[in-house]
């Protein structure tokens, strides 16, 4: 039986669609675009990683070979049997409790700008019930005119396309973006809500859960280097 799926999301294409509209098939196509290699620069060799919402392992994998210990969270089930080598933990990453301490919790894929409110609490309290005192959390955020710049498309791998179609209101501060992604064999979209977050509401979020941003690491400012707050 299907996983319900949340509301304001979903998803259309060949195979297994996830409830917030993710079809795993496509999933399995992403590239990793770079991801992995600004991990690595920025995280101890050898870390202990918390990968919450891994899907397919697209970036799980690129760090299991770079010597990383990743633990890989999802919702999915469907997401986590194309895993490998990692530990999996099937959860929904709000209510994802393990009663351990990580070097590193990473949060990646604009996450953080879930539609609900409570839900990008639940996320950020998450990151901050698992990094270790020492250690820190990596987060991706959307680029600060992402949902303005519609529409838009760019090259997907080899031979794939993805087109963010539309951003259309869909209540107080919270969009619906519709994502299409074409192949020549197939075809998918997805539909799901989000929250633009300027760089003062992103870094209230972060206080809010007892983290604290240390830097913006990359030249777009969409990777995001916090701690755990002092004191």
């Amino acid at each position: 039986m299907a996983d319900e799926r949340r509301n304001g999301y979903d998803g259309t294409g060949p195979g297994a669609i996830t409830p917030d509209g993710c079809a795993v098939e496509m999933y399995e196509r992403l590239p990793a675009n770079g991801e992995p290699e600004v991990i690595e620069r920025l995280v101890p060799a050898g870390a202990r990683i918390l990968e919450l919402g891994c899907g397919v392992g697209r970036m799980t994998h690129p760090l299991l070979n770079r010597g990383f210990a990743v633990t890989a969270v999802d919702e999915s089930a469907e997401m986590l049997a194309r895993v490998r080598g990692a530990r999996t933990v099937r959860s929904p990453i709000e209510r994802l409790d393990l009663g351990e301490r990580f070097d590193v919790v990473l949060l990646a894929s604009f996450l953080v700008h879930a539609g609900d409110p409570a839900v990008r609490q639940g996320l950020l309290d998450t990151c901050r019930r698992h990094v270790a005192d020492d250690g820190l959390v990596l987060l991706q955020r959307e680029g600060e005119d992402w949902q303005r710049d519609v529409p838009r498309e760019r090259p997907l791998g080899r031979d794939g396309l993805v087109r963010v179609a539309s951003v259309t209101p869909a209540g107080s501060g919270v969009n619906s973006v519709h994502v299409e992604y074409e192949f020549p064999d197939a075809r998918w979209t997805q539909t799901f809500l989000s929250r633009p977050l300027d760089t003062a509401a992103f870094e209230q979020a972060l206080a809010d859960a007892g983290l604290t941003v240390d830097s913006y690491p990359t030249e777009d400012r969409t990777w995001v280097l916090a701690r755990p707050t002092a004191g």
